[in-house]
């Protein structure tokens, strides 16, 4: 235990080292700090950016065109007079004039539909050469946007496309294509639909603006440590209790982030310290809180901004994804709370005194704030659209907000610097959906998804599972560079289609590529969510990328189950096999978290490791012939330590415990 007490030497990160942590790892979370009148008038921006969607969404949207070009005139205009030219250049409250400029210039180009939308309709595809000029200029904008708030990788992948666009007579085997004129390309790019104004843009200018605004106002009336605090109450008395309460804590906080380095940081810069002090070591302490972050984007109802754009892409109601990631979700958490728990069992760990917990009645008291997510929750279930339950949250929390007494109520003041931190918050969402939209141009342009889905299935040589690894290892690699979003939609144009040609369900593809696009976060070698919880723990990163990717096995595993088994998303099968599905996975992630750990009742050795993982990976699998050799491998081991194998008590006490 010599690191044990060495970890309660180590200080606390302080805000100032919690917010440079963040910014090392999440580019949007960073930007100067602005004084003055330029502080002013950006702020002001911003607020009329939420003021904008939210007027928006009260009316039921304006026409597609000119709702998508004012959303990009506040992102364009805010990002240049927010983010440097690079990361390299200290924050501070100057902006040079060039940025200025720029933003001046970025606003008039979301613009100009605005301006000229009568002679655009009426020309109808015959550009001037002035339309040509400013559609050069958005797709360089856009690009420059995208690499300070978002960073360089989705800006490379971006260009790479339209250079592929511009360049295809010389490109080798199946990717060679007529090419594309330089006319033509900006003309698409920006002229369209199908480019920077395409769905992902349509989409964070309706749904994931207001989701997202959504969330800043319930951080701003104290919802965020209310979850902490509850958490603490429901799970903090148990075995490992800090490492439960980082679960919990972490899959409500998905409710309303969809970051994972936000979420890590965010609750992670107490879970951690309170595991280590418990016992836990650094690099399992920063795995556990990062995996369980990265899951925030996997939990129902909000699912980060990826899921409304699947909505889109699929067809597929809003609520309906939402019911159909529920169970996923609920194992993928499980999983991990399962494995801390043993992880707690082996190494003799108890849960926290009554004192270290806040006291139940003081956070039952404060219930009420619950309401603006019951309200979101209940208008999805009620078949309103998603834009129109998040506005009816933004209302109910604003509501709650005021009402509230204490610090977190909800004051002019305050709720002004809401609207400015939704804004501000939307703006990487935005730059990153509008770039993406060019990626979806240039593969309607090529004909680039036909293209590589037959290239994946050739390379795969017709193998269905080689097709779905590739397609896993593409979604892994794309995700370690950029955003989930990005990811997802680059995914679902190119990979998801080739799934859905194999005969799967439209839902199981998209879902398969989205669960890899977010597990990328704690993958090694580049693990953003592993790295920035492993700042807080102090301990190794790559090891606390390794780490979370154990912890995380279930998000590994239930893409391929419910490919293969789509009753696991609830399609085409009933409640009571629903209810069946979800008893025997919950018994299947049991079995599965102690063949990690290698602990059940007592110590496992590795025969009975991997025979725990194959039952638990059959009880998972919704088949009645795999549920029934699981449960006989799961039972006969559990009776085998029951009655028959003494208890080793080397590694740790495991008697006298919390449950």
């Amino acid at each position: 235990m010599a690191e044990h007490s060495h970890s309660q030497t180590e200080k606390d990160l302080s805000k100032e080292e919690l917010q440079q942590l963040m910014e090392k790892y999440d580019p949007e979370s960073g930007g100067r700090n602005l004084t003055g009148w330029l502080k002013r008038i950006t702020f002001l921006l911003a607020v009329s950016f939420s003021l904008f969607q939210i007027y928006a969404g009260i009316v039921g949207g304006l026409s597609s065109q000119l709702q998508r070009s004012i959303h990009l005139a506040f992102v364009l205009g805010l990002i240049f007079l927010l983010y440097p030219v690079s990361r390299k250049i200290k924050k501070g409250g100057k902006v040079p004039i060039w940025d200025i400029c720029l933003s001046v210039i970025g606003i008039f180009i979301g613009l100009y539909w605005l301006f000229f939308f009568d002679s655009l309709v009426g020309r109808a595809g015959d550009n001037t050469w002035l339309d040509l000029t400013i559609g050069a200029l958005a797709i360089l904008l856009v690009l420059d946007a995208t690499r300070r708030v978002v960073g360089l990788p989705i800006t490379i992948i971006v260009s790479s496309f339209l250079l592929y666009a511009l360049f295809g007579p010389i490109m080798p085997g199946f990717l060679k294509h007529g090419g594309i004129t330089f006319e033509r390309l900006f003309s698409h790019m920006y002229f369209t639909t199908e480019g920077i104004f395409g769905t992902p843009l349509a989409v964070s200018s309706t749904f994931i603006f207001l989701f997202l605004l959504y969330g800043a106002l319930l951080e701003k009336t104290g919802v965020g440590s209310y979850f902490n605090d509850l958490a603490l109450m429901v799970a903090g008395r148990f075995s490992g209790g800090p490492a439960k309460v980082a679960v919990f804590s972490s899959a409500l906080q998905g409710t309303i982030s969809g970051s994972s380095v936000g979420n890590v940081v965010t609750t992670g810069s107490y879970t951690i310290p309170m595991m280590k002090k418990l016992g836990y070591r650094k690099e399992f302490a920063g795995a556990v809180e990062a995996a369980a972050s990265t899951g925030g984007q996997l939990m129902p109802p909000v699912m980060g901004a990826a899921a409304f754009i699947m909505a889109e892409f699929t067809g597929i109601p809003y609520w309906e994804i939402v019911k159909a990631a529920a169970i996923p979700a609920l194992l993928y958490f499980t999983g991990i709370a399962i494995m801390t728990h043993y992880e707690a069992k082996r190494l003799g760990l108890k849960g926290l005194k009554k004192e270290e917990l806040p006291a139940p009645k003081d956070v039952l008291k404060r219930i009420y704030l619950l309401i603006p997510i019951v309200v979101m929750i209940v208008s999805l279930a009620g078949g309103m659209s998603a834009m129109r339950a998040a506005l009816y949250g933004v209302f109910a929390t604003i509501l709650i907000g005021v009402l509230q007494p204490g610090e977190n109520r909800l004051t002019i003041k305050r709720l002004f610097e809401a609207l400015a931190a939704g804004a501000r918050t939307a703006l990487g969402v935005a730059a990153a959906c509008a770039s993406a939209g060019m990626i979806v141009g240039v593969i309607t342009l090529t004909g680039l998804g036909l293209k590589f889905g037959t290239g994946l299935v050739d390379m795969a040589g017709g193998n269905v599972m080689l097709t779905l690894v590739l397609t896993m290892i593409s979604s892994l690699i794309l995700g370690m560079g950029i955003p989930t979003t990005a990811n997802y939609i680059i995914t679902s144009t190119v990979a998801a289609p080739v799934l859905v040609q194999l005969g799967y369900p439209l839902l199981a593809a998209h879902m398969f590529v989205f669960y890899f696009g977010i597990v990328a976060d704690i993958t090694p070698p580049v693990a953003l969510a592993a790295f920035a919880a492993s700042g807080i723990s102090r301990g190794n990163p790559l090891k606390t990328g390794v780490q979370s990717t154990r912890l995380a096995i279930a998000a590994f595993m239930i893409p391929y189950i419910f490919v293969f088994s789509p009753q696991l998303l609830l399609i085409d099968t009933t409640w009571q096999s629903t209810l069946m599905i979800v008893i025997t996975s919950l018994v299947g992630m049991l079995a599965v978290g102690a063949g990690m750990i290698g602990y059940l009742l007592h110590p496992l050795n590795w025969l009975l490791r991997l025979l725990l993982l194959a039952g638990g990976v059959m009880l998972v699998v919704p088949e009645g012939i795999s549920d029934v050799v699981g449960a006989i491998l799961v039972i006969a081991i559990f009776v085998y330590q029951k009655w028959f194998q003494k208890g080793d008590n080397r590694m740790g006490p495991s008697v006298g415990q919390s449950a």
